[in-house]
């Protein structure tokens, strides 16, 4: 009697045993498949209203009203800049560059303020168009490019500007920017 007790009480416990592996293993497969739904789902970040809409990012691509209002801000940051504000402006574009872009654009900076410091040339843009372009992730700016010596205005020329950018997760960084030149079209040798 007491081996028939002893083996129903083990086959019970044999089936206890089985049943929470089984449980186990079904709170495993379903932790697994959460886990892989929640990794590739697109990630949405709602941002505060700064402009007349608010926007969101996403971990699917950039929105055309996030790319302008970044490029409009890395357009202002960019293209104005006193001799007193050098500092800052270099530092503050090297925070929007991508890290493969940093040296590069780090060494064009300082060229200007090589130029720059110490003399009373400034600059200012006065932006007329915007065209972005979510796919390229790239965006241009058109305006007019003002340049004071002190007080007084020496030159006001129209140009435009190239912004490339990189996207990756919910960051977009800055790797080239500078101005768009303008190809004159060949004139026809007549004979």
């Amino acid at each position: 009697m007491d081996l028939a007790f002893s083996h129903t009480q083990s086959q019970r416990v044999l089936k206890q045993r089985n049943m929470l592996l089984v449980a186990c293993l079904v709170l495993a497969a379903l932790a697994a498949i959460l886990g892989i739904a929640a990794g590739s789902r697109d990630r949405e970040v709602v941002l505060q209203p700064v402009l007349r809409t608010p926007l969101t990012l996403s971990s699917s691509g950039v929105s055309r009203e996030y790319l302008e209002a970044v490029t409009r801000d890395a357009a202002v940051l960019t293209l104005n800049r006193t001799p007193q504000s050098l500092d800052y402006w270099m530092n503050a574009i090297l925070e929007m560059v991508h890290p493969s872009a940093y040296g590069e654009v780090k060494a064009d900076l300082l060229k200007i303020m090589e130029d720059q410091r110490g003399s009373s040339i400034a600059q200012f843009f006065t932006m007329e168009s915007l065209k972005v372009d979510t796919e390229g992730l790239s965006s241009e700016v058109s305006g007019v490019l003002h340049t004071m010596v002190g007080r007084q205005e020496v030159s006001a020329v129209q140009k435009t500007f190239h912004y490339g950018w990189v996207y990756n997760g919910l960051s977009l960084k800055l790797v080239q920017f500078g101005m768009v030149e303008k190809v004159e079209p060949k004139k026809a040798v007549s004979s």
